[in-house]
């Protein structure tokens, strides 16, 4: 971590405090340049081989969705007497905002970017980028636009990561899913998106941190690395517990949200979240199950010592389970 890199990562956690406590439009637009423009040396000085096609794709596409945006906040300064257009603004905000966070139908982009990415900056991406778009997006909620969205997010983020070997890719169409619920929660309350999106970047962070200390990026690396059980055990509860299943910590929040959907009728959508929340749970599952299960060689110079982060991930993977114990104070 150098001067460069700790200057870039303030100012990039600084200009979302820029937009999210502005009170124009202009505001909230300078705020997201300069995130975009404090992101993209960060992924930059990165030592990977395709960081630089990352960077340029990260680029082009926050560069459509900001042109878009700077639109409409034209066309409302010089339209804003008129109120026919109110559907028309909304869905150019909604839409450039999705555009920002790769939500479905304009994620197309995401995995390729992420594939770049090293778990530092993945993480921040999977996070905090997405907080500036969705406050701004909360503004002028077009609620068809972000229904059709959440369907196609679940369903693509269900779907789009069984196919996939490449962890990051993988983690990619989880945030997608993750974020059709944080969606759904924050068309109900704010705070209820706080609270699930304070929960889904500590179950990230879990997993970016102990990826990153077993230098795993693909599946099949976890099958020859001579893992701990211990190790292996952590893996799986925190696996679980993004997943969603009922006695760990990421079940809670969206239990929650299924509660408030069904309080509003919104029976399909409900249906959807759980059948698609069943997928994420088989490829979830599939990422530790071989590694478990079936001998694989194992390489006598692959000999790691985790009793380093052992530790850290038994006290977050203790953490990942107090899920039945908050429901029990939370509901009973």
């Amino acid at each position: 971590m150098n001067s460069n890199k700790m200057f870039f990562i303030f100012i990039l956690f600084f200009s979302t405090m820029i937009s999210i406590s502005s009170n124009s439009w202009f505001g909230c637009w300078i705020g997201l340049e300069i995130y975009l423009m404090s992101f993209i040396p960060l992924i930059s000085m990165s030592y990977y081989l395709l960081t630089s096609e990352a960077a340029l794709k990260y680029f082009l596409t926050q560069s459509i969705a900001s042109i878009t945006f700077l639109f409409y906040i034209i066309m409302k300064l010089i339209l804003f007497t008129n109120y026919e257009i109110y559907h028309i603004m909304s869905l150019m905000i909604n839409s450039s905002m999705l555009m920002k966070m790769g939500a479905a139908p304009f994620h197309f982009w995401f995995p390729n970017i992420v594939e770049g990415l090293s778990w530092f900056y993945y993480f921040i991406l999977m996070t905090w980028q997405k907080i500036t778009p969705m406050i701004l997006m909360s503004y002028y909620f077009y609620k068809n636009l972000l229904i059709i969205t959440i369907f196609f997010y679940i369903i693509i983020g269900a779907i789009g990561g069984l196919n996939q070997s490449s962890l990051r890719k993988m983690m990619a169409y989880s945030s997608m899913k993750n974020l059709g619920w944080m969606i759904s929660s924050l068309m109900m309350s704010e705070n209820l998106w706080m609270f699930y999106l304070l929960m889904y970047s500590f179950l990230v962070s879990i997993m970016c941190f102990l990826f990153l200390n077993l230098n795993s990026y693909f599946i099949n690396q976890l099958f020859i690395m001579n893992m701990k059980p211990m190790i292996m055990m952590n893996l799986l509860m925190n696996l679980l517990s993004m997943g969603g299943l009922p006695p760990f910590l990421g079940f809670f929040p969206k239990w929650i949200i299924i509660i408030f959907l069904m309080m509003k009728n919104l029976i399909l959508l409900t249906f959807i979240f759980i059948m698609m929340s069943l997928i994420m749970l088989f490829f979830y599952v599939r990422i530790i199950y071989s590694s478990f299960m079936l001998n694989y060689l194992k390489m006598k110079w692959l000999k790691m010592n985790f009793m380093s982060i052992l530790f850290v991930i038994m006290f977050f993977s203790i953490l990942s389970t107090l899920g039945i114990i908050l429901s029990t104070l939370f509901f009973f």
